[in-house]
């Protein structure tokens, strides 16, 4: 097996190599009189990198095939293999294809040449020299990984098992049956988690190579940007499922409680993910407008750099983490080649081209208050804080010399920049529909913003209701309590800034929600009237005609909705830690209070799985309302162990309630015989799993739908030039 996965890397390596010859030579041999030449080397580029992109799948397949089947002559497969049952037992063995290094980055470079493959087909059909060169710059970042995988034994995917894993006579040493996917990592969500980050990193290469190919070929029109934005919204939906995903996992399987804990590898996914959004924003302006284009360019770039940083901080061992892969050397003189080489490549490109990608009319920016503006501090917010977030991120290996060098930062740090960074984020694109281009004229400004307005002040008060009943106190009873928890919280700032923050954030989420609904509401009504169409009709019509706009309303909806349950559940959790008594004997227990929930001990199991070699702690409790003496439910966290490793996997157990969570969390037995238990009520985070799948709706139908402009015709609004979205609002398509 190990002999077939070599021959089909060889075939992969080749296949690249000669499709990026023939590319080049296609391009050379442009603008004389050997256009019929030209045309035989793309199409041949081509087709060597569709023959790349069937090798690199055979290659999948083999690992695949060999974890199911229990083949374990490749040592890949013995060290990532799960023998956990049942249905889920089929989709962790076939998400050992993507748990380790090698694995992993196998499946990466074969998504690059799925995706190679729909610019090869163009190239065929069309074979324009923009698609030629785009072809020819992701061939060449696939080049780089298939070779780091083919030249450096740390990264191939295919060694032969040996020694101390087998024996003389072939069969698994004692060492060798210990080995096997991390039990932590054997969960549905985590499962799916990566390979839908992967796909994300993987279509990220075109725009970069798109626009790298727009300065090669000199070409500023907006041919680049229409080829490249559907992979950057393809790319930006999958990178949010998988970060949404990856919070799901933390959630319920890390046993903390929480969702997103600012560590290292979580922060490189977040990087790609930002510059990204950036990214398609960047694209919205150069496509309707004709303008950013230096920093559409640059952004590309950009992405592209961040999410090779994203994965140099993974795998080059530089940072600690308990995701990160164990240090690789090679991949960290590969990925901090590319880096610099991506890097590199926008800027020089765009200095040779600069007077060619210069700003146009409508790059001028006559008013702060204007649509021109609320896209450019939009941009700037998230490149600034992807760059602040990933020099944070790798403070701990930078020297000492400079600020937070040799630190390892605490999650305060991050939760003091991205807080009020990301309420004022929000609050650019609730306001960003109601402006015009160029320049925002007060009076129509007002007619649009009047009535969301007034609506957003009820949702505001209503909500701050609840910050009064339930959200301060929860505050106020940690502070009161004093100790290590009450320290932390003190330390992220005063008690009137801490609050406060909380506070405006419910304000801009109030305006984002109902600005965004009101939008739909009269782009629907434009739509209605245009067609003849009812609202109903008018609304799905229009997503179907022109779905990144609608989409970008959804997605921009989401984000109010998220934002109402960050700031509940990352910044008011209520959690106590305390022992039940149990006696062993009887099987009985006591009694856990927090809040007004109490935790009343049913019952203890222990379960072995069918192989033996899977043991689950379980305990019960039926949980009731103190104040009303109701029955609110029943929970079952549990601890599994396995049994060759003696690794440990804490099974949280959920009552989801519409405004907040009870989490329960055992941990064993301590030596007195006590359970441990750790139970918390995190208040709102049913919105921010909400918010994330229309989020996810949003985009997807952003990025799948097609781009045809609604038919109502452009009235020159009052204040501005006459544009077509002013009379059909538009929304940052984020």
């Amino acid at each position: 097996m190990s002999t077939i996965g070599l021959f089909g890397m060889i075939i992969a390596f080749a296949g690249v190599a000669i499709g990026s010859v023939c590319l080049i030579i296609s391009q050379a041999l442009r603008g004389g009189r050997r256009k019929g030449s030209a045309d035989t080397f793309a199409w041949a580029g081509a087709v060597a990198h569709i023959l790349a992109f069937v090798a690199l799948g055979v290659c999948c397949g083999l690992l695949v095939f060999c974890f199911m089947t229990g083949d374990y002559s490749i040592e890949y497969v013995l060290l990532e293999h799960s023998e956990a049952e049942g249905a889920l037992g089929v989709l962790y063995r076939f998400a050992g294809l993507w748990a380790g290094r090698e694995g992993s980055l196998l499946f990466w470079a074969w998504l690059i040449s799925a995706f190679n493959v729909v610019v090869a087909v163009r190239v065929m059909k069309r074979d324009e020299p923009i698609d030629c060169m785009a072809l020819l710059v992701s061939g060449l970042v696939l080049t780089a990984f298939v070779a780091v995988m083919l030249f450096s034994e740390s990264n191939m995917p295919f060694t032969a098992t040996a020694a101390p894993y087998v024996d003389s006579s072939g069969r698994l040493t004692s060492t060798g049956s210990m080995q096997g996917m991390n039990p932590l990592l054997e969960h549905w969500a985590q499962a799916i988690h990566p390979p839908t980050l992967f796909v994300g990193y993987a279509g990220l290469t075109i725009p970069f190579a798109y626009a790298i190919a727009a300065l090669i070929v000199n070409d500023p029109s907006k041919k680049w940007v229409e080829r490249a934005s559907r992979f950057a919204m393809f790319s930006w939906l999958f990178l949010g499922i998988g970060i949404g995903l990856g919070c799901v996992w933390a959630y319920v399987v890390l046993g903390w409680g929480g969702y997103w804990g600012w560590d290292a590898v979580e922060n490189s996914s977040l990087l790609s993910w930002c510059v990204a959004l950036a990214l398609v924003h960047s694209f919205t302006v150069y496509r309707k407008r004709g303008a950013f284009k230096r920093w559409a360019v640059m952004c590309a770039c950009l992405t592209f750099a961040f999410v090779i940083t994203g994965t140099f901080i993974t795998r080059s061992g530089i940072v600690q983490s308990v995701h990160a892969f164990e240090g690789d050397p090679v991949s960290l003189v590969l990925f901090g080649a590319l880096i610099g080489v991506s890097l590199l490549a926008g800027i020089v490109g765009l200095l040779a081209r600069w007077k060619s990608f210069g700003p146009g009319e409508n790059d001028i920016m006559e008013s702060l208050v204007s649509r021109d503006a609320a896209y450019y501090f939009n941009n700037v917010i998230m490149v600034v804080f992807t760059v602040v977030l990933c020099y944070l991120t790798v403070s701990s290996a930078l020297p000492s010399w400079l600020p937070f060098g040799g630190q390892s930062l605490s999650a305060g740090t991050y939760n003091a920049i991205a807080r009020p960074l990301g309420v004022v984020y929000c609050a650019i694109i609730a306001v960003c529909p109601l402006l015009s281009w160029v320049k925002t004229d007060p009076k129509a400004f007002w007619k649009k913003a009047r009535i969301p307005a007034v609506c957003a002040a009820v949702m505001f008060v209503a909500l701050m209701a609840y910050f009064a009943t339930t959200l301060y106190p929860a505050y106020d009873a940690i502070i009161q309590a004093g100790g290590t928890e009450a320290e932390e919280l003190a330390s992220e700032g005063p008690v009137w800034y801490y609050n406060g923050i909380a506070v405006v954030g419910f304000a801009v989420a109030s305006l984002l929600f109902f600005n965004t609904l009101f939008m739909i509401g009269r782009t629907v009504g434009a739509r209605a009237k245009a067609t003849g169409k009812n609202p109903v009709a008018a609304f799905f019509g229009g997503l179907r005609a022109d779905a990144p706009r609608f989409g970008g309303y959804i997605t921009h909806f989401a984000m109010s909705i998220i934002l109402v349950g960050l700031i509940g559940s990352s910044m008011y959790v209520s959690d106590e830690v305390d022992y039940v008594d149990y006696d062993q004997d009887s099987d009985t227990g006591g009694t856990f209070v927090i809040q007004n929930y109490e935790l009343r001990f049913t019952n203890s199991e222990v379960n072995q799985s069918v192989n033996g070699k899977q043991i689950d702690y379980m305990t019960e409790f039926d949980v009731y309302d103190t104040n009303s003496g109701a029955y609110v439910g029943h929970v079952t966290p549990s601890v599994t162990l396995q049994s060759a490793t003696q690794q440990t996997k804490l099974n949280a157990s959920v009552i989801g309630f519409p405004t907040h969570d009870l989490f329960v969390v055992y941990r064993g037995v301590n030596d007195a015989g006590q359970l441990s238990m750790d139970v918390r009520v995190n208040p709102l985070i049913s919105f921010v799993w909400v918010g994330f799948a229309l989020l996810v709706v949003g985009t997807a139908i952003a990025a799948l739908g097609r781009r045809k402009p609604m038919p109502v015709a452009a009235k020159p609004a009052e204040g501005g030039k006459a544009d077509a979205s002013d009379a059909q609002p538009a929304t940052a398509k984020a």
